[in-house]
C-alpha cells in the first residue's frame, strides 16, 4: 500500500496541477461563458476548490492502484501504466463527459478539449505514479 499511497500522491499532483493550467489560463474563459449561459456561477475560490483538489489527490491514488492491480497480469513498466492509464480515462473522464455533452451542458468543442487534454494527463501521471510505485 505504500507504494500507492507515493506513486498515487504523485499522480494526483500531476492531474491536480494539469487541471489547474486547464481549468485557468486554457479554458477559463470558454468554462465560465458555459456555466453563464446556464445561469450558473463559476466555482470560484473556496470549498468547492478545496474539493477539487481533493478529488484529484484521490483520482492519482485510484489511477495507481488499478496500475498495481493489473501489474501482475500485464507485467511492471510504461506499457502497463498507458493500459492503466486509457482504461482509467474512459471510466473517469470520457464515459462522464460524453453524457454531460450530450445533453448539452457544456458545449461540445469545449468538452472534447478537456477529455483529449485529461487522456494526456492521465498517461503522464499513471507513467509518474509507476515509476514511483514499487513492490513491497
Amino acid at each position: 500500500m505504500k507504494g500507492v499511497v507515493i506513486g498515487g500522491l504523485l499522480a494526483g499532483l500531476i492531474i491536480n496541477i494539469s487541471e489547474t493550467i486547464l481549468n485557468i489560463p486554457v479554458l477559463g474563459a470558454q468554462f465560465e461563458a458555459a456555466m453563464k449561459a446556464l445561469n450558473l456561477s463559476p466555482p470560484g475560490n473556496g470549498p468547492i476548490i478545496v474539493l477539487f483538489v481533493i478529488g484529484g489527490f484521490v483520482l492519482g491514488l485510484l489511477l495507481v492502484w488499478l496500475y498495481a492491480a493489473i501489474r501482475p497480469r500485464f507485467g511492471a513498466g510504461p506499457r502497463t501504466a498507458i493500459i492503466a492509464a486509457i482504461v482509467f480515462w474512459f471510466l473517469a473522464y470520457f464515459w462522464p463527459s460524453l453524457g454531460t455533452g450530450l445533453m448539452g451542458f457544456i458545449p461540445m468543442k469545449l468538452l472534447s478539449v478537456a477529455v483529449v487534454w485529461g487522456l494526456a494527463e492521465v498517461i503522464i501521471a499513471a507513467l509518474a505514479g509507476a515509476a514511483v510505485y514499487k513492490e513491497a
